[in-house]
């Protein structure tokens, strides 16, 4: 299993989004940008910016963009990360094709939001050579309700259902005004999912406990009695104004019993529109706030994302930490390398992480696993209110076809060669992405690459598992609500609870400005 990180709508700085000349005037910016640009400038609404991406279907300059298509050609546009294997396997897929199609895999940018314009480009510019895209589990209602997605066949829905885990499955539905009911608009390849990753050796020998903290109250409680036993307290979190803010705010909330959206109406704001749901998002409020003024806090919080999380463990300075399970991978080799100073012991396995073009086997890894859990382990998300379940916000990948495509049944054809059994575990070992398949999680090679396989399938399963607010307006939403988030604990829980909700209404009304 690779060490990547998650990575959640960074966008850091301009790159090159391989687009070319798609959409692009004899100035070398789309219609898109221009109107972004323009709209900024002016304050314009979200919605207002949405409009004007949409509008460009309407110019010929955009239109014109990759008006052809070859036969038997499928052109696929997939992440960068996972994008080495999922290449690989479309290479497979066309092999085993019989010659009906063959997948050429282009690479997205790495930044999601680079990936949700460029295929926005392409799209509303009618490419009509773009037939399977790579979805963040978010994009499903904002892409279906713009016609952009080709829904899934009734013949294969079953399948895909009968299948998948419910949590991800579940990021793949949408109902459009043009639907009678929920229906699936994309098919789940991969998922992600955080858990609770603590120092075992702190709290057998500092706390005398045997036993990690099940709520988010229990570790502030742990990380204050280590603080004043000269131990370890920061508890390492996702907290920059960025998505990884928004994923921890959202699996808070959820774990508290309340939500943003209301799943059955997204244009009803949830967060404190009766007095249990307002009560369960002052007590989220109060869970982040506590984290991030807690004595012996990290002073690095409101700057902190998936790295800094893994590295604020890895010096040794946290007693908790919530993140994707890539930091096992990353805490064996370090520690292996030495760079792990409660973690000494398995330098001795340092000649197994030495070739870098040779990865180590899961049988190899076996005795390193053993030796890291020794002191660093993992446990279920954390909860918030006792009696009520914890849960994890989901992360990960579907596979969609595009409504521009010319080749819709050889499309779906290759999607589900794609996304099948073989694919995942494929994927999962090659990628460090978890599947979505449930039969996986008994799978023995599965197992071996994945210690906390049972804690994953757990939080994938509906009772655990926190989507977020499934909506066509997401992304202003998410925008918004991380701009008033931050810095976290600045804020009265109290106070904070009207001015989300008026966000998220404001997102939905399309009023709210881009902070």
């Amino acid at each position: 299993m690779r060490s990547d990180g998650e990575q959640i709508g960074s966008g850091n700085g301009e790159r090159d989004t391989g687009v070319g000349d798609c959409g692009r005037g004899s100035n070398g910016a789309t219609a898109i940008d221009r109107s972004v640009k323009r709209s900024r400038s002016r304050r314009m609404s979200i919605k207002a910016v949405v409009a004007a991406a949409a509008l460009a279907t309407a110019l010929p300059i955009v239109s014109a963009c990759g008006s052809g298509h070859e036969p038997g050609v499928l052109n696929l546009y997939p992440p960068a990360d996972g994008a080495d294997s999922i290449r690989a396997m479309g290479d497979k897929c066309s092999q085993e094709s019989d010659g009906r199609y063959r997948i050429v895999t282009t690479t997205l940018p790495k930044a999601a939001d680079d990936q949700r314009l460029q295929l926005a480009r392409r799209l509303s510019g009618n490419d009509k050579s773009l037939d399977l895209m790579g979805m963040d589990v978010v994009w499903t209602a904002e892409f279906a309700d713009a016609g952009w997605l080709t829904p899934v066949p009734d013949n294969l829905t079953g399948e895909v259902e009968g299948r998948t885990l419910g949590g991800p499955l579940e990021t793949a539905k949408w109902k459009t005004k043009h639907d009678d009911a929920e229906r699936l608009y994309a098919i789940p390849i991969w998922t992600n999912t955080q858990l609770l990753w603590y120092r075992k050796d702190v709290l057998r020998e500092t706390l005398d406990k045997s036993q990690p903290a099940k709520t988010w109250d229990g570790m502030v409680a742990d990380s204050t009695k280590s603080l004043a036993k000269g131990g370890p307290s920061y508890i390492m979190v996702q907290g920059k104004q960025y998505e990884g803010l928004m994923v921890w705010f959202n699996s808070v909330l959820a774990s508290a019993g309340g939500e943003v959206v209301d799943p059955d109406d997204p244009n009803k704001v949830t967060l404190n529109d009766t007095p249990e749901h307002r009560a369960a998002t002052v007590k989220a409020l109060q869970v982040l706030k506590a984290v991030a003024t807690a004595p012996g806090h990290d002073p690095s919080l409101t700057n902190g994302d998936e790295t800094s999380s893994r590295l604020g463990m890895e010096t040794g300075k946290a007693i908790y930490q919530v993140n994707w399970p890539f930091v096992l991978s990353s805490m064996r080799e370090n520690a292996a390398a030495g760079s792990v100073p409660f973690l000494t012991d398995v330098q001795q396995y340092s000649g197994l992480f030495a070739d870098k073009d040779k990865t180590p086997t899961d049988e190899q890894l076996a005795p390193v696993t053993r030796a890291v859990r020794q002191k660093f382990d993992f446990a279920p998300y954390p909860g918030v209110t006792e009696g009520i379940p914890a849960k994890s916000t989901v992360g990960g990948l579907n596979i969609a076809v595009a409504n521009t495509s010319q080749q819709k049944d050889l499309a779906f054809e290759a999607a589900m060669c794609l996304t099948n059994a073989r694919a995942q575990k494929f994927y999962s070992i090659d990628a460090g992405t978890p599947p979505v398949i449930s039969s996986l999680y008994s799978d023995p090679d599965f197992r071996a690459a994945y210690p906390m396989a049972d804690d994953i399938k757990l939080q994938l399963e509906p009772e655990h598992a926190a989507l977020r607010p499934k909506s066509p307006d997401y992304q202003a939403i998410s925008t918004l609500l991380q701009a008033k988030l931050s810095p976290v604990g600045s804020w009265d829980p109290e106070t904070l609870v009207d001015q989300l909700a008026e966000q998220v209404q404001k997102a939905i009304d399309g009023e709210g400005l881009i902070p």
